[in-house]
Parts: C-alpha cells; structure tokens; sequence
C-alpha cells in the first residue's frame, strides 16, 4: 500500500477547478463539463451546484457555478489545453471579457504551484474575492491553504464573506447526483 501512495503522489498532482455557465440550459453545461473532466481524471469529487450573480460585466443572465478536485497526470499547460478543447466542445465562444458563455472553467489550483505567465496563472488571482468560488471550494477543500496567501479556504471564505455581505450572492441551487 505504502508504494502504491508513493507511486501515486509522484505522478500525479491535485487539481482544483471552478466551472461555470450563464448560456443555455446552464446546470445541464456544467455536468456535461464536469463529466467531460471525471472522464481523464482520478478520485474526482465535486462540490454542489450553486447560482450566481455575474461579475465584471452585470447586463448577463446568472451562473450556474461548481468546484472540482481530481488527480491529474497532466501538467498544467496539459490540463489547460484539455480545458480549452473542453469548452470548444460545449460551444465556448469568447466575445468580450467576462461576457455570458457555455462554459467556463479555470483552474484554481494545481498542488501548490505558482505559475504567473500570461497565458496561465496559478493559482487563480481572485479566488479569495469570490464567493462563487470559496463557497463551493470550502464544501470540498475546506482546510486547503491558498499557497501565496497562507491562509485556508474556509478562512479566505470568512474574510470574503464580510467584505462581500450584500454585495455578492450566491444560492445554493441543486444537490449534487
């Protein structure tokens, strides 16, 4: 069993993805991303489904937004290549920043890497700015710590949560299948 642990940690690396939908029938594109994901990934756990209210651009209709964690043995430039054929095929068209989509999903954290390129930065910058994030992250990873802030996610979500209250809602809106 020991080496099996071994084995496992040196070739893969945890991953956590936010996803989310404002087009169309938006619970139903999150599942068909979410499945698409469990399908190249091991242990996938998934948090509850949860709606939103858009931010940046308002005049949109309101997500449907969920966290993912899974083993991967994708390295990040990998993965985000998986991501972006991903939302391709669930007809992802990107317009302006920030307007409604099909599909969107970013990768919140790899491990704990740090990666800030243009193309790709780790972990996400405004994971602690948004409850539409930390709610759903802290159902599946509480006591994961945010590896540039030092602090867990059940502690970035209290902090959130005091500097969003009225701001920024999120409703809790179908069990997980």
């Amino acid at each position: 069993m020991r080496l099996f642990a071994a084995i496992h940690s040196m070739c893969l690396n945890e991953v956590h993805l936010g996803i989310g939908s404002n087009m169309g029938d938006r619970a139903t594109n999150v599942r068909k991303g979410l499945r698409c994901l469990r399908e190249q990934s091991f242990e996938f756990k998934t948090s509850n489904l949860y709606e939103t209210i858009p931010k940046g651009f308002n005049s949109q209709p309101m997500f449907v937004n969920a966290v993912c964690k899974f083993w991967t043995n994708l390295d990040p430039f990998q993965l985000l290549h998986q991501i972006k054929k991903i939302e391709r095929e669930l007809d992802r068209t990107r317009v302006f920043i920030n307007a409604p989509r099909t599909l969107d999903i970013d990768i919140l954290f790899y491990g704990d890497m740090v990666i800030d390129l243009d193309i790709l930065t780790i972990p996400h910058p405004e994971i602690a700015n948004r409850l539409f994030v930390l709610v759903p992250l802290s159902e599946i990873s509480p006591a994961l710590t945010h590896p540039l802030l030092g602090k867990p996610i059940e502690q970035l979500l209290i902090q959130s949560r005091k500097v969003n209250m009225g701001i920024e809602s999120i409703f809790p809106l179908l069990m997980n299948e």
